[in-house]
């Protein structure tokens, strides 16, 4: 039976225990900072076609590094809202170095 989380706090380590793989990360980072930029710019241009992109980069890097290296089920499927804070959040703490693209 799988476990159920009931808050972001007690999700997040289950979310990094399923991004061991540096290339994984890598690829979460990209599409997360690729993210930003596509924002950036539609907000920028007032082109807000762009924003459609968003969902496709962002989860295209992502499910591309689980399914290929991770080699598991991304969380998003189970959890939606969690997965996707947690993408937030290990994009910037990647950034900041509070975690590594190869955890040891």
């Amino acid at each position: 039976m799988e476990k159920k989380f009931n808050s972001l706090r007690d999700f997040y380590p289950y979310y990094l225990s399923e991004h061991l793989n540096p290339t994984c990360r890598k690829l979460h980072f990209i599409g997360t900072a690729l993210l930003f930029v596509i924002l950036a710019y539609a907000l920028f241009t007032a082109n807000y076609l762009f924003l459609l992109l968003i969902p496709v980069v962002g989860y295209g890097f992502a499910w591309v590094g689980h399914f290929f290296f991770e080699k598991n089920k991304p969380a998003t499927f189970q959890y939606p809202f969690y997965s996707l804070a947690s993408d937030f959040i290990l994009f910037f703490d990647l950034l900041i170095g509070k975690q590594k693209f190869n955890p040891d």
